[in-house]
């Protein structure tokens, strides 16, 4: 699944301005948990209205405390600019097609 880079520059127009779906996921390069997701989200193949972003908490502080991330990954849902589900921890494709099936 492709994903796109999110900064404090472009969140606006990327992240709260996209159609459908959109899963921000918050991680760094230090986290094992990080890769792991990001293995499974390369496994999975682009889904229609579902968009993914990414944000490196250790660049884009400032975004990670406007979404409270604690701990890493954390998974933000947006739809229509809103949040609709968070969620912190390591998925499996599995459970991440069920989400976006449940949240499309």
């Amino acid at each position: 699944m492709k994903h796109t880079v999110i900064t404090k520059d472009n969140f606006e127009s990327e992240a709260l301005g996209a159609e459908g779906l959109v899963v921000v996921d918050f991680w760094a390069t230090w986290c094992g948990p990080c890769r792991m997701i990001a293995a499974e989200f390369d496994s999975m193949p682009d889904t229609e209205n579902v968009k993914l972003c990414k944000v490196n908490v250790d660049e884009q502080p400032e975004l990670a405390d406007q979404f409270r991330v604690n701990a890493i990954p954390t998974l933000a849902f947006l739809k229509g600019g809103k949040l609709v589900y968070r969620h912190e921890g390591y998925l499996k494709a599995e459970q991440l097609t069920r989400l976006f099936e449940q949240y499309r």
